[in-house]
């Protein structure tokens, strides 16, 4: 692919999941880049370089008439990760334990009536031969999805655990699929780690560990004694307090312990006992520590990182760290214990894996069963930030058997790139993402079978020697690939979801099978399986059968189906693009690739769609985006357009912007980006220069939520919108653009008053558009060390904005998302960890329902008003009846 036809449909990263504390990571801390063509816009340039005909249009003036971002997707990865952080932790550094304090309080609270329904337990199909419109991922070849997976576990009997970035631990008895939560009642459903211990036991480290910065810290370590029939509970908690507030990238056993890599260093702790306080091995920059002298400095999230332990299996008191931070630290490095029990990085004798700072960075370690190799990934901080195709160092060996080494390398980014990747026809290699994407395995009975995880899935049968991709990013760029429906992924074989966390190798019923997690959720195949003529596996099975619902939504969308009666509920997703559920459907399509940020839905019917990318990138359909193909060769046939507005381009629009319609009028849309943008012809829009800037915040201001009614618009902004100088307003005008001014709002968020906080979202009374009520994210002055950051999740203006009362009473100090007005005149709150509810004439809040502890990010009613709709950023979409929040 030619670089100026480079466009950022890949399934990007910007992960969520609600748990106990978030890590605050600074702008600017991952630079690197990676960015490929996706969905079935990209097809068109792909079939043009073959030689293939694909009509009139050229598929690069459609793409260069997109706009939008520089295709920089490693970038947008760390911005979109930045900005999610940001909402949560400006204007200073959050304290640790701030979730756990919250949930116990959501806890406490009393509840409504009425019980949450979970519409999306269904299969996602990801390849729906209904929806192989411009944008869809339809045909890539990743079958049924769901949302991240951070970790895999399993034994040799049929069980396989599913750890997931934002909702919970999941089992299945039958060897993948049918599967069961069983970490519902903890206070984190944020996984970093799933180990099966020899006396099979398993062991979950709570708190995602990418370093994606919007990832919940955990709540510390679980153990589960009988793991194929129990679930765990906060009783069977490891240790102490010691561990809350981290993420746990690995969990290790070795001389009767068992060790953690986690954001705050490397622990220990007896197998034998969960009584007792962990014992803090080693961490780099103590001083960082929480209780240090510099815990409240603004890097401290990131100077005590800990990747990987290697343990040697002949000695159990010979231990290597891995520790770093990816951009790179002079703290990173391969550390081992001295004759005096002191702790020294390993600065020669490693053989070729690297032992300078700026070539250590996220590391996973895997060594064999029968001790005679140990295995290791290195990303390198020197290649992300100076590298556009790779961060990739390599992948090592070491044939002692010892995590000493010698270690020899076997692997870097440009041979794995010739070994049928399917990176490389977009102009990128493997590794672009090695910080975020990272598994490693050996086969139990072969010592130099391994599998590997980056963006794809890698095989070597001999030590490294020869490798394999046996699970292409997509199958979009192979001469198999076919748009054809009838084949469904056209003559390529199915493949795994790209973006790998998580492998476990196990078996059932007498064969063995490896198991990956990745941004799709679960795969399976033979643990010596079949391959075709390029190396790629022919035998992937989806695991993903819609009994396990990890979907991270950012939005929902709610109209009438026009065509079978009943709803149609459509859905933006975390690397899972858009879902579409119709009222008559069994299995939800995807009608759109990428991220799925905001999305609009026409009451009146539901085929009515706009749905966002990031950055504003807006496409809109007005039959659901159902396509055959047929645009391929004929441009025609296209039924969905993009339609972004002019801040897309510029670069000047949040990761995840918003968008809204009118409540009077939906036929009046409004977006934010450092302008505020209006179009009146509705879902009849087919070009973004319908857009007018009816505002301009200003410059370094960014929107963070807009909403409407009868022509009146209030929107929020922040800018700087990091914890260095964090400022935050409120503006208000008319969609004519007339009548626009800044609210003028108390710098220092005093009592009583709107914090210097990121303000999240509003909520329009249906009945007078000056009464208005403000949604405020992060954490009061309590946990916050910054200016202004005042007290208050929830405030009331009855002026149209010019004055507004603290109306939080006894609401949880927890991040608050979306708010919405119900008919009756009550107010729902989604929150960082469920929803709660204030009802119409009272003062105090209710919690609604009993979600498990996850984030909800939008709450929308139905076009009836008789039903509310939550995303939640983890374990899908649900509703509950209005009438039932009493």
């Amino acid at each position: 692919m030619s670089q100026p036809t480079r466009k950022r449909r890949w399934f990007t990263i910007c992960a969520i999941s609600a748990s106990a504390a978030l890590v605050a990571i600074p702008a600017g801390a991952a630079p690197g880049s990676g960015g490929t063509p996706f969905g079935a816009r990209a097809l068109a340039q792909l079939a043009a370089e073959r030689g293939q005909s694909v009509g009139a249009v050229s598929p690069k003036a459609k793409a260069d008439d997109d706009g939008g971002d520089d295709g920089n997707e490693a970038d947008e990865i760390a911005e979109g990760a930045d900005q999610y952080a940001e909402a949560r932790t400006s204007p200073g550094i959050v304290a640790p334990g701030a979730y756990g304090a919250a949930w116990t309080s959501l806890t406490n609270l009393a509840s409504t009536g009425g019980s949450w329904r979970n519409i999306t337990n269904l299969p996602y199909n990801s390849d729906d031969p209904r929806y192989r419109d411009y944008d869809s991922n339809s045909s890539g070849g990743s079958g049924d999805v769901t949302g991240r997976m951070a970790a895999m576990a399993a034994d040799d009997d049929g069980y396989v655990y599913a750890g997931s970035a934002g909702g919970g631990v999941w089992r299945s008895r039958s060897g993948g699929g049918h599967w069961q939560p069983i970490s519902d009642k903890l206070p984190a459903q944020s996984t970093g780690a799933l180990a099966l211990d020899g006396a099979g036991r398993l062991w979950l480290g709570t708190g995602e560990a990418t370093t994606n910065a919007d990832a919940y810290l955990g709540s510390g370590v679980y153990v589960l004694s009988n793991p194929r029939h129990g679930t765990f509970s906060t009783r069977s908690r490891v240790g102490g307090d010691q561990l809350e507030s981290t993420t746990i990238h690995e969990l290790r056993f070795g001389g009767g312990k068992v060790w953690a890599a986690t954001s705050e260093g490397v622990w220990s702790h007896s197998t034998k006992t969960l009584k007792g306080a962990w014992k803090l091995e080693f961490a780099p920059n103590p001083a960082y520590l929480p209780g240090g002298s510099l815990a409240n400095d603004a890097s401290a999230a990131y100077k005590n990182i800990a990747n990987d332990i290697a343990i040697d299996p002949k000695n159990p008191s010979k231990v290597v760290l891995a520790v770093g931070w990816r951009s790179g630290d002079d703290y990173n490095g391969f550390y081992t214990k001295d004759s005096s029990g002191t702790w020294t990085r390993i600065s020669t004798g490693f053989g070729d894996l690297p032992t300078d700072a700026d070539n250590v960075g996220n590391v996973t370690f895997a060594r064999s069963a029968d001790g005679s190799r140990y295995y290791a990934i290195d990303q390198s901080p020197e290649q992300l930030n100076t590298n556009p195709d790779s961060g990739l160092e390599g992948i090592y060996v070491s044939k002692s058997g010892s995590p000493t080494g010698p270690w020899t390398k076997i692997a870097d980014y440009k041979g794995l790139a010739a070994d049928g990747s399917a990176l490389t026809s977009s102009g990128y290699m493997p590794g672009v993402q090695a910080w975020y994407n990272q598994f490693l395995t050996v086969d139990p009975a072969n010592a130099e079978h391994v599998y590997a995880g980056l963006e794809e899935v890698y095989e070597t049968k001999d030590g490294g020697t020869n490798w394999s991709t046996v699970g292409p990013y997509w199958n979009f760029g192979f001469p198999c690939w076919s748009i054809d429906p009838t084949k469904q992924t056209g003559d390529c074989s199915p493949t795994t979801h790209s973006d790998q966390h998580g492998v476990a190798i196990g078996s059932y019923h007498g064969k063995s099978f490896v198991y990956v997690g990745n941004d799709g959720g679960v795969y399976k195949r033979p643990l010596n399986g079949s391959q075709d003529a390029s190396g790629h596996a022919t035998d992937w099975s989806s695991l993903n059968d819609g009994t396990i619902d990890t979907l991270q939504y950012y939005s929902v969308g709610v109209g009438k189906d026009l065509t079978y009666g009943g709803l149609s509920v459509t859905g933006g997703l975390q690397d899972n693009g858009q879902s579409i559920l119709r009222s008559n459907d069994t299995v939800m399509g995807s009608n759109f690739g990428g991220d799925g940020g905001d999305t609009l839905t026409d009451p009146a019917n539901g085929c009515n769609i706009a749905e966002e990318y990031v950055y504003l990138a807006i496409q809109v359909t007005q039959n659901c985006a159902i396509n055959d193909g047929s645009w391929v060769t004929d441009p025609s046939k296209i039924t969905s357009y993009n339609v972004a507005p002019a801040d897309n381009a510029t670069g000047e629009a949040r990761f995840i912007a918003p968008i809204t319609a009118d409540a009077k009028n939906s036929s009046t849309w409004i977006a934010g980006g450092r302008h505020i943008w209006v179009q009146t012809n509705g879902y009849a829009i087919r070009s973004g220069s319908e857009w007018k800037s009816v505002y301009d915040l200003g410059a370094g201001r960014t929107a963070t939520a807009v909403a409407a009614s009868g022509g009146k618009v209030y929107a929020a902004w922040c800018g700087p919108c990091n914890n260095q100088g964090f400022a935050r307003g409120i503006s208000v005008g008319n969609a004519d653009g007339t009548g626009w001014h800044d609210i003028t709002l108390p710098a220092t968020g005093a009592d009583g008053t709107v914090p210097n906080r990121y303000l999240a979202g509003f909520a329009i009374d249906p009945k007078n558009a000056d009464h208005v009520y403000l949604a405020v994210n992060g954490f009061s002055r309590h946990w916050t060390e910054g200016p202004g950051a005042g007290v208050g999740h929830v405030f009331e203006s009855t002026d149209g904005g010019t004055t507004w009362k603290d109306i939080s009473k006894n609401l949880p100090d927890v991040p608050t998302d979306s708010a919405v007005v119900t008919p009756n005149g009550g107010l729902a709150v989604a929150t960082d960890l469920g929803v709660v509810y204030r009802a119409p004439g009272r003062t105090t809040w209710k919690r609604v329902g009993n979600l498990p502890a996850v984030a909800v990010l939008q709450l929308k009613l139905s076009p009836d008003g008789r039903t509310l709709y939550a995303a939640t950023h983890g374990r899908g979409i649900y509703t509950i009846g209005v009438r039932d929040l009493r």
